[in-house]
Parts: structure tokens; sequence; C-alpha cells
């Protein structure tokens, strides 16, 4: 199996695995569905095309957070263009200067088709919805003869300078949610809805599947080297 690792950062983001009436939640990484639209959107697969759209949904999920950003609320209004009538007022939450990798694990020939077409996509990516454009090409390497895990775990840190410079430790601890191949790994995890069947405008479907969260230790490229005042002594010889 390879790995197609994409970096997701930029001033908003918003993955929502639930919307209820005039509330719109975000969760805390991006979910299996919004990421896979993303790379159908690149693909040009039509939402229609559930064919289309089936090789992508079996490719297994993974997220490291980079960077967990601030989750921040919004208000937004609308009106009918025709009778000038209010909508009613909704709740939108977004996560602020968020970054994250998302990682997707298949056959390579796949993979390497889906990063072509994120470097020159039918339909611009977004993160999550249409008003969050990513700050950065999203695409970052395919990685051959390697796992979820692996990829997770070796993808240098992909924070923003400015968050980097908060951390002075040689290795950061960051949180992983991966997804399992059908709870044979024997390791606890969450049921999430987020399995995307269908995109169709008309009926959205989606199935669960089971995240397992875990940690990685990933080097620190800015870290200072450890200090030792006694270094500045200079030892006398005998």
């Amino acid at each position: 199996m390879s790995v197609l690792t994409l970096r997701l950062a930029g001033p908003l983001q918003s993955w929502g695995a639930t919307a209820r009436f005039a509330r719109r939640t975000t969760e805390s990484a991006p979910t299996k569905s919004g990421v896979i639209g993303l790379l159908a959107a690149a693909a040009g697969v039509d939402r229609q095309d559930e064919d289309g759209l089936r090789p992508l949904a079996a490719l297994r999920f993974g997220v490291r957070i980079d960077q967990p950003g601030t989750r921040i609320r919004d208000f937004h209004s609308a009106h009918h263009g025709d009778t000038g009538k209010s909508m009613p007022l909704s709740e939108r939450f977004y996560l602020a200067d968020a970054v994250f990798v998302a990682a997707v694990e298949g056959e390579r020939p796949l993979l390497d088709r889906l990063h072509a077409a994120l470097r020159d996509p039918v339909h611009t990516p977004f993160l999550g919805r249409r008003s969050c454009p990513p700050a950065h090409p999203v695409e970052l390497r395919v990685r051959e003869d390697a796992d979820l895990h692996r990829a997770l775990a070796t993808e240098p840190w992909q924070a923003a300078p400015w968050y980097r410079r908060r951390h002075r430790e040689a290795t950061v601890r960051l949180d992983v949610l991966r997804e399992t191949s059908g709870g044979a790994e024997g390791e606890p995890g969450d049921v999430q809805r987020d399995q995307p069947l269908s995109f169709s405008p008309a009926q959205r479907r989606h199935a669960l599947r089971t995240v397992v969260t875990t940690t990685v230790d990933v080097p620190h490229p800015g870290a200072a080297p450890p200090h030792d005042p006694f270094d500045a002594l200079e030892t006398e010889s005998p």
C-alpha cells in the first residue's frame, strides 16, 4: 500500500459531521467525508457519480493535528432573491488558524491520479466549506510502501512558524485520529458517521466507521539545543 499526505491549513476551516437546523458545528479535526469530498472535487467526480466516489471512499483515512486552532462562532443571515424575505439567522462554527496533516492509504495508481488532480484541480479545493480556501497548496507527497501510522508519524511538523516558536522541546507530541480496518487492530475506538456513500444533494448518505486516537512524537526542526548553565564554566586542569 501507499499513502497520499495532504497539508490542510487556512485562516478558517469547518468540518461538520452533522448540521442541525440553524446550527452548523465543526469537528476538531477534518472528517473523512470532507477530505474525500475535496479529493473528488479536484478529480472532477460529479456529486451524482456514486461509482466514481466508491474507490475514493474505500481509501483508509487518518489525520494528525499539527496546530489545533481556535474554535470561533459566526452568525449568518440570508434573504430570498425574489421576495427579499429574510431566512432564519444561523450559527456557524469554524476553526481559525488550524493546521492538519491528512492521509489516505490505498493503491499507488489511484493515489498518483489524486496527487496529479490536486496539482491541477477540476474544482478548487476548500477546507470543509466553500468559504474556507486553503492558504497553501494542499498536496504534500505520495509515500510508497507505507501505511497510515508510519506516514503520519514521520511527516515533518507542518505548524506555522509563529506556533512553533511557542514550543521549545526537541520533539512535539501530536494527536492522530486513524481509521481502523473493521476493528481488527484490537484498539478501542470511537464511532463516527462520516464514511461517504453519496454526495448527491438530493440524498446525501454517510455510514459509520471506527476511529482510534493515538499520539506520535515528531521532531521540532527549530528547537533550540538544550542549555546547560555549567557549559559556560571552564574546567580547570589538575
